[in-house]
């Protein structure tokens, strides 16, 4: 198994432990942060010049030296500061005892009873033969096929 791939699937295996728990409670994410980012003034409603101006606004913030144009570093720090805040979230979200670190007992406790496939779900969907073990062939067809989903098809929980 080539290094990217061994890495591709550690990080894989504890964002499906957790991000399905953020997808919960907790602050605003999803469907209500789309709408706050696209509410530009705060009023509670979106008008269709606010729906057009988001893009802009965000572009905006990241430019932050004002050229107009986003260089590696701004989308760095753009990118940067939208993980930071995901991170937080996820503290915040699954942080039992509060000491701002997450043990494995505490991820596990925020994944419990969420939504979205744990390991062993995505062991089966990787497994495609069923055998118990899971073939680099096999790896590169499960990639290929999330890969697909998050081409625009709606996400890997999207079907059809």
């Amino acid at each position: 198994m080539s290094m990217l791939k061994a890495a591709l699937l550690g990080a894989m295996i504890p964002a499906a432990l957790v991000l399905p728990a953020m997808a919960q409670d907790g602050p605003p994410r999803g469907p209500q942060m789309v709408f706050e980012t696209f509410d530009l003034d705060g009023d509670g409603a979106v008008t269709l010049e606010e729906m057009e101006g988001a893009r802009a606004v965000r572009f905006a913030e990241a430019d932050a030296n004002g050229d107009g144009m986003l260089d590696r570093e701004e989308l760095l720090a753009a990118a940067t500061g939208r993980m930071e805040r995901g991170i937080d979230r996820m503290i915040e979200h699954a942080d039992a005892d509060g000491d701002g670190a997450l043990s494995l007992e505490e991820i596990a406790e925020a994944r419990s009873g969420r939504r979205g496939p744990g390991p062993e779900a995505l062991f089966e969907r990787f497994d495609a033969d069923g055998d118990g073990s899971v073939t680099e062939a096999e790896f590169d067809e499960a990639l290929a096929v999330f890969r697909g989903w998050r081409g625009g098809h709606g996400g890997p929980g999207h079907r059809g």
